[in-house]
């Protein structure tokens, strides 16, 4: 369940929680049967992204957001046989063809474990943008400010609670944003893509450091993208 603002700000901070084995993207967002979805590790201390992202907000957005959407998810997918042997992955790029009772549930705690485990691995600091994504970058936007620019408009025009994504179609990249914990993979998208950045922009991503200065938080977000992990995502069929 999503805590809401006054639960936030007086949450205290929480006990660490084991990392699990690394593995690839693919399996961490999920096991391959449903109803046995499992948190992901952050692969790094809840204070390394200090002082762009503060350990607190880390913590509770880790271990109580992210996990409270697998727990639902689970329940879900759980009262529905015929979904068993599906990824996370084929879940919610197959929202409409979901028995009904489960569309919504799988839309929105599907979509925010999906969201979360691409988030955290798309943050650490100290990164450089090389390779084909700076040349693709550069040949899209005309340069990394105007692309950075864009993005950041994105990120702080999106109405209430969502997400911004840098996608790509078969190499040409483009900006688009998603309510709630949609995202461009999903059959239901407006706009449909291969996910290559995403920014969180739920208040609870940013609120006990940023208050309502969400522009500061995106801002703040160039200097903790993982770059590396981006080329890869780029790069990958």
């Amino acid at each position: 369940m999503e805590l809401n603002r006054k639960e936030f700000i007086k949450s205290a901070a929480l006990a660490g929680v084991g990392l699990m084995t690394p593995s690839l993207i693919s399996e961490a967002f999920g096991k391959p049967f449903a109803g046995n979805f499992e948190l992901p590790p952050l692969g790094y201390g809840f204070d390394a992204l200090e002082p762009f992202i503060d350990a607190q907000t880390m913590q509770i957005h880790h271990v109580k957001h992210h996990q409270a959407y697998i727990t639902k998810l689970n329940e879900a997918v759980k009262s529905e046989t015929q979904l068993a042997g599906k990824s996370l992955e084929n879940l919610i790029g197959s929202i409409n063809t979901l028995p009904e009772k489960v569309q919504m549930a799988v839309r929105n705690h599907g979509g925010g474990h999906w969201n979360h485990s691409f988030f955290w691995k798309i943050l650490k600091p100290g990164t450089q943008l090389n390779g084909t994504l700076k040349e693709s970058i550069n040949r899209d936007f005309g340069s990394l400010e105007n692309f950075q620019a864009a993005f950041e408009k994105a990120a702080n025009g999106q109405f209430g609670s969502g997400w911004a994504w840098l996608i790509s179609n078969q190499g040409k990249l483009s900006i688009t944003g998603t309510p709630n914990q949609d995202n461009p993979l999903m059959d239901l998208a407006s706009v449909k893509g291969k996910p290559v950045i995403g920014i969180d922009v739920w208040e609870h991503a940013y609120y006990l450091k940023y208050q309502n200065r969400r522009g500061e938080y995106t801002k703040a977000f160039w200097n903790i993208v993982n770059w590396e992990q981006a080329e890869k995502n780029y790069n990958t069929l």
